[in-house]
């Protein structure tokens, strides 16, 4: 059996807020990327605006988009 990929969990705060949940984010190691909320964040309605700090979980084969996993307070 194969094991489930492995994410990789990074912090940032949000640029931009487009339309469609989605965020530009510029990550804490000087890059940005695109995220898009999680869905129980969505569940939830957790609102997320420009200047808020979040986690995102990266997949490794693609670092441009990212899911939104954790608002910090």
């Amino acid at each position: 059996m194969a094991e489930k990929e492995e994410k990789i969990e990074l912090e940032g705060e949000v640029v931009e807020a487009f339309r469609n949940g989605m965020y530009r984010i510029a990550l804490d190691n000087g890059m940005e990327t695109l995220g898009y909320t999680a869905g129980k964040m969505r569940r939830y309605r957790i609102r997320i605006f420009p200047g808020d700090r979040i986690k995102i979980e990266l997949s490794a084969y693609d670092l441009r988009r990212g899911r939104i996993v954790y608002r910090h307070r």
